[in-house]
């Protein structure tokens, strides 16, 4: 079924009708038409009034949109409907105001930028841990194995700053592209542990993961779902202040409320 398929619109009549829904979802995956896509997402968004950003490449989808619920639901069920996208996961949070000016879609060479084009995230994933056996992990101090645990944050300082995993490996970058000079630096340090890329939401620490592996250490994994995954999943254990995300709430704590959440005067 294509993305242009119809879809029932979800209701949710548990949440409070004066917050905003906001979601968060990307998909490592072959899209052969990069401009058709977008100019079919673009007329579903705008005809569901949904802000922020929705990124295409030829390697798959990246979005954060905010609206009123039933339509961001819908938005979110045409494209589940759509084959290239049913088994992508999506991450929902709240806020008192729209934290996007506008709607924005884009076509990019990549859905994010790392520039190692021998790494195709769309053509498999690297192995994956999920926030529950991450939490147990923590609290061992070692993977099941009695492995040495290493978790390795793939953001930027200024991420890194509003909050990471207690005892995380930090990066000194300040973009995602730098990751694989700093992360050779400490490649030695890493082959006895197990370690665990984590990032906002995966799509960073996906990639990280499969470059990491290419270049030999095969004891790395991916936290699926990335940090606001492990929040919604397990909430904030092991976790030290908030998650950075890229709009106008700043960050999130572990319950997924922002940092900055004040009504906004834009409409």
């Amino acid at each position: 079924m294509s993305v242009s398929a119809s879809a029932a619109v979800v209701s949710d009549a548990a949440v409070a009708a004066d917050t905003v829904l906001n979601v968060a979802a990307y998909r490592f995956v072959s899209i052969d038409d990069p401009p058709a896509l977008a100019a079919q997402l673009r007329t579903r968004a705008e005809a569901a009034d949904l802000r922020g950003t929705i990124l295409i490449a030829g390697e798959g989808i990246n979005l954060f949109l905010a609206g009123e619920d039933a339509a961001l639901r819908g938005f979110v069920q045409i494209l589940h409907a759509d084959a290239r996208f049913a088994a992508m996961p999506v991450k929902f949070s709240r806020s008192a105001a729209t934290p996007f000016a506008r709607l924005k879609v884009k076509i990019k060479p990549e859905i994010i930028s790392f520039r190692r084009g021998a790494i195709v995230p769309e053509a498999a994933r690297a192995p994956a841990v999920d926030p529950a056996t991450l939490a147990r992990w923590i609290g061992q101090g070692a993977d099941d194995a009695g492995r040495r645990l290493v978790l390795l944050d793939t953001r930027n300082r200024e991420e890194v700053a509003h909050g990471s995993f207690e005892g995380a490996l930090t990066l000194p970058i300040d973009r995602f592209t730098e990751l694989p000079d700093a992360v050779g630096a400490l490649a030695d340090t890493l082959k006895d542990a197990t370690v665990v890329s984590f990032c906002t939401g995966g799509i960073r620490c996906e990639k990280a993961a499969l470059w990491m592996r290419a270049q030999g250490l095969d004891n790395v994994l991916q936290l699926d779902g990335g940090i606001l995954g492990y929040f919604e999943h397990v909430g904030g254990y092991g976790y030290a202040g908030r998650c950075f995300v890229f709009d106008e709430r700043v960050a999130l704590d572990p319950d997924l409320v922002p940092l900055a959440d004040v009504a906004s005067d834009r409409d």
